[in-house]
């Protein structure tokens, strides 16, 4: 458990999620662009879903879904959704002249289920990228995970908050396998 003043997180222990079917076994070079030096690092992108129904109101939507539980939907997801992106279940290799490759072999991407006893409301504006909290929605990678070769390519974490059904994705990935803002 961590805390930091502002709300609490609970972390179980990460696991990988591999694609929910078999998927070509392959190595795939990456381009001379996504190969540069200077693009082998990491970038956290965070998104926020905040449920704008109330656990007691009667909507149909909630109805459907009120079993539903978001981190065990996504997780599913991201398992079905790796069958068609195979590359990013796999682990980068260094060929000749350290080009960087994808071998394409399923292992999965990383996956951390997370409670925070926090609700949007209570963030107000600490969500914004100068906040001083922002950090206590990121997770701490493993020590391995800094070194580019042989580890997952995506990190992901699905945070349940207070509120039914609000929760936020944390993906962390690779530069030089996608291309995000930083």
């Amino acid at each position: 458990m961590e805390s930091a003043g502002l709300f609490q997180v609970n972390r179980l222990e990460p696991e990988l999620v591999r694609p929910a079917e078999a998927t070509p076994r392959e190595v795939k070079e990456l381009s001379d662009i996504d190969d540069q030096e200077g693009l082998r690092f990491i970038a956290p992108v965070i998104f926020f879903y905040k449920n704008k129904y109330k656990p007691s109101s009667s909507n149909s939507i909630m109805e459907e879904h009120d079993h539903d539980d978001p981190v065990k939907l996504i997780k599913e997801a991201v398992g079905r959704t790796l069958v068609y992106y195979y590359p990013l279940a796999g682990r980068l290799k260094e060929g000749l002249n350290r080009k960087l490759m994808v071998d394409c072999n399923g292992q999965g991407v990383s996956f951390v289920e997370a409670t925070a006893d926090v609700d949007f409301d209570q963030l107000a504006n600490v969500i914004q990228p100068s906040s001083p909290f922002l950090h206590q929605f990121l997770f701490n990678l493993p020590p391995q995970s800094h070194n580019i070769l042989d580890s997952p390519l995506i990190f992901i974490q699905v945070r349940t908050l207070c509120v039914f059904f609000s929760f936020l994705i944390i993906i962390i990935i690779y530069i030089s396998i996608c291309d995000v803002s930083v």
